[in-house]
């Protein structure tokens, strides 16, 4: 049976504005369960977005398998904010700049281009229904209305490792993301639920975004909602194949690289505390 190591390193850090947990367990397998997540999460010093569970590497070549939980409890297969503050754990006090670490969602590589700025390779962006997934299929995923929602112009869909719908809106229908961001991430089409993206194309190189992040809700950053952003504004032709995208915590610097299609994220971490937590004060946490 895997054990849980009871005096657990944390790093509350946050990804411009984006709430990140850190906690290492790379000394023990560890079995993490939503219960303890949201434990976690109700501690007002720990509060979280995304909690990023460093466990020991699986693939040659990395330095650690990262699970991902949403402060509801629910997981996530990507987060980039949440790559970025990682790397930093991985890299702070060593002379190398780059890392990889892996996640469900792959082997991402991750560069550090300052103290507390880092690039992350995202990966590639899946379009197919059944990759994003929907439930069921649609003529064109780069373009779908969706039912019930009638103001709102066609979404593009798309996987980044985790569902998003991304909206190309004006100014006015952003403001109402808090009204319909719920509803939409629970909507009938998406049967994971979605991260759903407000964006506004400000420049050709210059996008406004706002997200309501699937599991965690109305978030100040969403590292991969912007990759997704990047990728469907540059599909459409509202951008070229890099961008600025600022989110209401800061910036992010994308680029969608046409040799390969990957998708690269640069941006600031920041740590705010850390210390030692008795997980087994947490195992034991009710629903």
């Amino acid at each position: 049976m895997r054990q849980i190591n009871p005096r657990a390193h944390y790093l509350r850090m946050n990804g411009i504005g984006n709430a990140i947990l850190v906690l290492d367990q790379r000394g023990l397998e560890t079995h993490f369960t939503a219960n303890m997540a949201r434990a976690l999460h109700r501690r007002p010093d720990l509060a979280f977005d995304q909690l990023m569970i460093m466990a020991p590497p699986r693939s040659p070549g990395t330095a650690a398998f990262v699970e991902i939980f949403n402060n509801d409890g629910s997981r996530s297969a990507s987060c980039g904010n949440g790559t970025r503050c990682v790397a930093y754990a991985l890299l702070r006090g060593q002379s190398q700049s780059q890392v990889a670490v892996e996640t469900a969602a792959g082997v991402l590589q991750c560069w550090r281009e300052a103290e507390t700025r880092f690039r992350v390779d995202m990966g590639t962006p899946r379009f197919g229904w059944q990759e994003i997934p929907l439930s069921h299929a649609v003529a064109d995923t780069a373009s779908v209305r969706l039912p019930g929602f009638d103001q709102l112009p066609p979404a593009a869909l798309l996987s980044m490792g985790n569902p998003h719908a991304v909206f190309f809106v004006d100014v006015a229908l952003q403001a109402r993301l808090p009204e319909w961001g719920a509803s939409l991430e629970h909507h009938p089409l998406f049967p994971e639920r979605a991260n759903i993206s407000f964006a506004v194309v400000e420049a050709p190189d210059r996008i406004r975004l706002r997200v309501w992040e699937r599991g965690a809700g109305l978030t100040l950053a969403c590292g991969s909602a912007a990759c997704a952003t990047m990728v469907a504004a540059a599909r459409a032709g509202h951008t070229g194949p890099a961008a600025a995208i600022h989110l209401p915590g800061g910036v992010l610097d994308m680029a969608w690289r046409p040799d390969d299609g990957h998708v690269l994220m640069a941006g600031a971490v920041e740590l705010e505390h850390e210390g030692t937590l008795d997980l087994e004060a947490f195992a034991g946490a009710p629903a």
